[in-house]
C-alpha cells in the first residue's frame, strides 16, 4: 500500500513539475493559479533545486530510498530544463551596442504614479538616449514635465496621452513620448476613447501623420488577479491584434511574461507579428517587477516588442534604479530597420 502511494505521489509530482516547466503544453499558461507562479521561472527553478537537495537527503534512509531518489530524478530533469530555457532567453547585458543614425532606443519603465520624480524618468531617458518613451501609469502632466526637462538637457520629446477615467489614481493614465525625428504622431480616436483598448488600465496607440515612422504603442494591461483573470487575457489578446500589421513598435507594462503568450504569436512572432526585444538581445529572463526582488528572481513582465520590420540589437534592464521609488525597472531596448 506504502508503495502504491510512493508511485502516486510520484506521478503528482512528476505533473506539476512538468505543468510548471512546460504549461503551454498543457493550455495552462493563462489558468489561475497556474499563471501566476510561472510569471517566477527562476523562483520555481530554485525551489527544484532545493527540492533535488531534499530528495537526496531523504535517499540515506533506506526505507524511502526509492520514492527518494524518484522524486529527486523528476527534480533534476525540471532543473535542467528550466536552466536552459532561461538561458536560452537570457540572463542579462551590461550595455548597449553604439548608437547608428539609423537606431531607435525604446525605453519602457511603469513609473508607479508619483512614486518616481519626473526629474528621475528625464535624466534616464536622456542618458539612455531614447527615441520612445512609454511610462504606464504616468499622467501627462508628469508626462509633460518630463519631456521639458528632456528639452532642457538638449532632447526634444513630444508628449502624448491616454486614459481611462474609470480607472482610479495614476493606473487610469499611460503617456508615451516620441522624438520630433521620428516624425508628427496622433494617439487614435478609439484608444483614447476606450471603445477599443486594454479593459482597465489603458493603453495608447500613436499613428504616424507625417514620416515614415513606426506604429508606436505604449501598452499596459491589467493585472491577472483572480477577479481580473479574463479582463487579463482579453488584453493580452488585444495587444497581439496591434501586432497584426506591418511596422510597429509595443512597448510597456504587459502584467505578463513571454511564457502566458503562447499561442498569441502568429508567423513566428512572440505576440502577434511582434518579437520580444529582450529575450533575442540577452534579457528575455532578467526580471522588471518587482524591485524587491534581484533581476533574476523577479517577473520580466515589462517588454518592448516590434514586428520583422525591425531587429533588436541590444537590451538593458536597469537595476540601479530600483530605489528611484518604482516598482518596476526601466527597460531599454536598441532597434536597427530590418534589411
Amino acid at each position: 500500500m506504502l508503495r502504491l502511494l510512493g508511485i502516486l505521489v510520484a506521478v503528482l509530482c512528476a505533473i506539476g513539475a512538468a505543468v510548471l516547466t512546460w504549461p503551454a503544453f498543457f493550455r495552462l499558461e493563462r489558468v489561475y493559479p497556474i499563471a501566476q507562479l510561472i510569471s517566477f521561472r527562476s523562483v520555481i527553478l530554485v525551489a527544484f533545486v532545493v527540492a533535488v537537495a531534499l530528495a537526496l537527503l531523504l535517499a540515506l534512509a533506506r526505507p524511502v530510498r526509492r520514492f527518494a531518489l524518484a522524486i529527486a530524478t523528476i527534480a533534476v530533469v525540471a532543473v535542467v530544463a528550466n536552466v536552459a530555457i532561461l538561458a536560452s532567453r537570457g540572463t542579462g547585458t551590461e550595455t548597449l551596442p553604439e548608437k547608428t543614425a539609423s537606431s531607435v532606443r525604446v525605453m519602457t519603465w511603469n513609473t508607479a504614479g508619483a512614486a518616481t520624480p519626473p526629474e528621475t524618468i528625464a535624466r534616464i531617458a536622456v542618458a539612455m538616449d531614447a527615441d520612445i518613451v512609454a511610462l504606464p501609469e504616468t499622467t501627462i502632466e508628469t508626462g509633460e514635465q518630463v519631456a521639458l526637462i528632456m528639452r532642457d538637457l538638449g532632447h526634444r520629446m513630444w508628449a502624448h496621452h491616454t486614459e481611462n477615467p474609470a480607472t482610479e489614481w495614476d493606473a487610469g493614465s499611460t503617456t508615451l513620448l516620441i522624438s520630433p525625428e521620428l516624425g508628427e504622431y496622433s494617439i487614435i480616436q478609439s484608444s483614447s476613447n476606450g471603445t477599443s483598448n486594454t479593459s482597465t488600465v489603458p493603453s495608447a496607440v500613436a499613428m504616424p501623420i507625417s514620416g515614415d515612422g513606426p506604429i508606436v504603442v505604449a501598452a499596459h494591461a491589467v493585472a491577472p488577479r483572480p477577479s481580473y483573470m479574463q479582463h487579463w487575457r482579453d488584453d493580452l489578446q488585444w495587444l497581439a491584434d496591434q501586432c497584426a500589421v506591418e511596422n510597429v513598435i509595443l512597448a510597456g507594462d504587459f502584467n505578463a511574461t513571454v511564457d502566458h503568450m503562447s499561442d498569441l504569436g502568429v508567423d513566428g512572432g512572440t505576440l502577434g507579428r511582434c518579437h520580444d526585444a529582450a529575450a533575442a538581445s540577452g534579457n528575455g529572463a532578467v526580471g522588471t517587477w518587482t524591485t524587491e526582488m534581484p533581476p533574476l528572481l523577479s517577473a520580466p513582465i515589462d517588454h518592448v516588442m516590434a514586428t520583422d520590420d525591425w531587429t533588436a540589437t541590444g537590451s538593458l534592464v536597469l537595476g540601479s534604479m530600483d530605489e528611484s521609488g518604482s516598482d518596476h525597472r526601466p527597460l531599454i531596448v536598441q532597434l536597427e530597420p530590418a534589411d
